[in-house]
Parts: C-alpha cells; sequence; structure tokens
C-alpha cells in the first residue's frame, strides 16, 4: 500500500507571477490544494522536503498527511499528489498539486503496471515480451492505495498475454480499465535479415 507520509505547508494568500517569484526566492514551491468538500486554497511547501519526499517515492501515487499552518493555527488534512510540475530543462519542481481525501471514500488513481520475472516464452524459446499498458485506473479508499501493481509473467508461453482481468489486485482495490485490454504478451520471435541472408547465398551458389 501507499505509504502516508507527513509534509508541512504554509497558506499563500499572494497570488501572480511576482508572488510565485517571491515563494521560489525563499527556496519554497508554489502548490494548491482542492477536493470535493475542500476550499480550493494556495499554500507553499518547503522545496527541499518535497524532493526528499518524492525521491523516496515508489509509485506516482503519494499519500500525505499535509499540516497546514495559517498563522498560529494549524489542521492535518489526509491528501493525494495529483501533479508535480517540473523545469522543462532544469527539472527543478514549479508547482505541485494536492488533492484533499477522506478516509472514509473511494479514490480514483492510475497506477504504474510492473511485471516480474522472466517469461518461459523469451527464456527459452527466444520471444519477445511486450508490455502495450503501462498503468491502469483503480478505485480504493486511501488506506487500500497501492505504490504500483506487479505482475508476474514467468508462466507465459510464446503468444501468451495477460489482459487487465487477469491482474491480481490487493483487497480492496477494482479496476475501472476495460477488462479485456491487452497488458502484456509474448510475441513471436523475430527473424532479422542477417539471419536470412546466408540461406539466399547458399541459393545462388548452387545456380
Amino acid at each position: 500500500m501507499a505509504n502516508n507520509v507527513k509534509l508541512t505547508a504554509l497558506t499563500r494568500t499572494e497570488s501572480g507571477r511576482n508572488a510565485v517569484k517571491r515563494v521560489r526566492s525563499r527556496g519554497a514551491v508554489p502548490a494548491v490544494i482542492y477536493g470535493s468538500r475542500q476550499t480550493s486554497a494556495n499554500l507553499e511547501v518547503n522545496r527541499r522536503d518535497l524532493e526528499v519526499l518524492l525521491s523516496r517515492a515508489v509509485g506516482e501515487n503519494i499519500l500525505v498527511d499535509l499540516e497546514i499552518k495559517d498563522g498560529e493555527s494549524s489542521k492535518n488534512q489526509l491528501s493525494l499528489i495529483q501533479e508535480v510540475q517540473h523545469h522543462a530543462v532544469r527539472r527543478e519542481i514549479l508547482h505541485v498539486d494536492f488533492q484533499a481525501v477522506s478516509m472514509s471514500e473511494e479514490i480514483t488513481a492510475e497506477i504504474a503496471l510492473e511485471h516480474t520475472g522472466e517469461a518461459d516464452g523469451v527464456k527459452n524459446h527466444g520471444g519477445l515480451l511486450e508490455q502495450n499498458i503501462r498503468s491502469m485506473e483503480i478505485r480504493c479508499l486511501p488506506k487500500n492505495l497501492p505504490e504500483l501493481i506487479k505482475i508476474d509473467v514467468s508462466h507465459l508461453k510464446v503468444g501468451e498475454a495477460i489482459h487487465i482481468r487477469d491482474i491480481a489486485l490487493p483487497e480492496g482495490v477494482t479496476s475501472t480499465a476495460d477488462p479485456d485490454l491487452t497488458v502484456i504478451i509474448i510475441a513471436e520471435p523475430k527473424v532479422s535479415a542477417a539471419e536470412t541472408k546466408p540461406a539466399a547465398a547458399g541459393k545462388e551458389a548452387k545456380k
């Protein structure tokens, strides 16, 4: 399941380009939090704390126990990091979106799919593993949110495939994706041009 990590955020009353520059100049990252029962609010989080949090994450879905400080008062809000924007060249974090969630309400999330093991069709028969889908949409309570979903492919022979419906999901997790979609298939080995040349050359020599 996804780890529930802690992060502190400060409320931010200023908005606009100049305000954002001031936030970044003091080592913070502009942020926003929103949700069905949460009034949208501008925040800022410490850049270093956020970088450490993201570097330790296994998947893209990170549950955060967000402590939001507003002057002398503070409150905690369970949140899901929805989007992290990076600079196209420098790759520094420019902005982060938090979605407020409730432990008693299901959420929808896109979870990465990772295959494990070496397929029999690849290991023993020269087949090629092709992964057509890298993530799938699921629904679950926040406490059941997986960091990623692993798929064992060791039993697959050439020509065999794994579909969405074949994936064993953790307890409390359901898929919202089309069950007939092909996630992984073991394709026939490809014959290269180099392998066909000797045979062709042999035929020419007999003429």
